[in-house]
């Protein structure tokens, strides 16, 4: 019997030798998802003049309350037409600069205006609803540090510092191979024997929500000439993942392949259920993963290593996976020798989340695992884990 790694120690062999890949520039536009390569700083003070956050009225908080008139009136976008005479106000939109002299903003809902002057019946703190100049960040200062994967809000930032262009690790590119004659496209007639190929399309979402570039290799005959070829292209790629063919039966040809093509096997076999013949090994600079061919067993396997791996290429400060915590809402059996990942729904307890694994767990029900939208961690041991135990779980969705 041959030891199988922890999951831990599987991804920690994975992630050392998931090294970042060159860098290029993009424009912050076509960033999104993408990994900074360098520390990204800001090109101007954010705001770049003193603003109001408020429409209302600019004056000295020291001489309110009371009816001043209305000196001028600065919209968004322009400068405003001098200095704030004394004992006057300054009407101002939302974003507009705040005259020199003025030291606090009277929203509009506070004051009335009649015949060009405005009564203000209380008197606001020095800086209420003023937006200093620099407040959010400073020209030079760090926006964002290496290592961040950009989304939505951290986009927003980039722009609004300034940043037209950041330097991104390249997008790693992930070739996807399936193996096995029993394999036919879906929506094709199925002849005795045959099963509709499924992987090829769960594991491009796996990693295009990564960030790779996913190439979808033709399937591969239980042939060794098949295999060879395949495996030859796909070996071009940063990462090379296969589905199918990693276990122990007679056609089950990936791993021999991969020896006869120069691939160094770093390891074979995780103590995990399911996806316990999950294999990882290097050609160079290509990562290789050989994934069972049970859909769930290749989704576990993609999501705990595959996934982590492709933004470990990308320079990602911290790749994953990352597990939140919730409690059992049904009693689990553990298993004495293998983790097992618990497809279970999520929903909203009194004390937090609460995982109710889903009906049917055997690695081959795809249907049943997309009901799941989370994979409960259950450690190893004896006995069971009651309803309510502390468990981390991995989120599908």
């Amino acid at each position: 019997m041959r030891e199988l790694l922890a999951i831990d120690e599987a991804l920690a062999a994975v992630l050392e030798h998931a090294q970042p890949l060159p860098a290029e520039t993009v424009s912050v536009e076509r960033a999104l998802g993408r990994v900074l390569a360098e520390a990204a700083t800001a090109r101007v003070d954010l705001p770049p003049f003193p603003s109001s956050a408020m429409d209302g009225f600019a004056v000295r908080a020291a001489e309110t309350p009371a009816t001043l008139p209305v000196a001028f009136r600065i919209p968004a976008g322009t400068p405003a037409p001098g200095p704030l005479p004394p004992r006057a106000a300054a009407a101002i939109a939302t974003g507009g600069v705040v005259p020199e002299g003025a030291d606090a903003i009277v929203p509009v809902e506070h004051a009335r205006e009649l015949d060009g002057r405005v009564e203000l019946a209380e008197r606001p703190r020095p800086g209420a609803h003023v937006r200093p100049r620099g407040g959010d960040v400073r020209a030079g200062e760090v926006v964002l540090e290496r290592g961040t994967r950009l989304g939505a809000a951290q986009l927003g930032a980039l722009a609004a510092a300034g940043i037209a262009r950041v330097r991104c690790a390249r997008r790693p590119r992930a070739a996807v191979l399936a193996t096995g004659s029993e394999l036919r496209p879906p929506g094709e007639p199925l002849g005795p024997g045959q099963i509709y190929e499924s992987n090829r399309v769960l594991l491009a979402a796996v990693f295009a929500g990564a960030g790779a570039e996913v190439e979808l290799l033709p399937v591969a005959a239980d042939e060794p000439e098949a295999h060879r070829r395949a495996l030859a292209h796909g070996l071009t790629a940063d990462v090379l993942v296969t589905t199918g063919g990693v276990s122990m039966g007679t056609l089950d040809l990936v791993r021999a392949s991969e020896r006869e093509l120069g691939v160094e096997e770093i390891f074979w076999g995780v103590a995990m259920k399911p996806g316990k013949p999950v294999s990882f090994g290097v050609r160079g600079a290509t990562l290789v993963f050989g994934l069972p061919g049970n859909p769930v067993s290749a989704l576990v396997g993609a999501l705990l290593f595959v996934h982590p791996a492709l933004l470990a290429r990308q320079g990602a400060a911290e790749p994953g996976p990352v597990f939140e915590l919730g409690r059992l809402g049904a009693s689990l059996q553990r298993n004495a020798s293998r983790d097992e990942l618990v497809r279970a729904r999520r929903r909203r307890g009194e004390n937090g989340v609460v995982l109710e694994p889903v009906a049917g767990q055997e690695s081959h029900m795809i249907v049943r695992a997309a009901a799941a939208d989370a994979l409960a961690l259950v450690p190893r041991g004896e006995g069971e884990i009651p309803a309510g135990a502390p468990v981390r779980y991995l989120p599908l969705a």
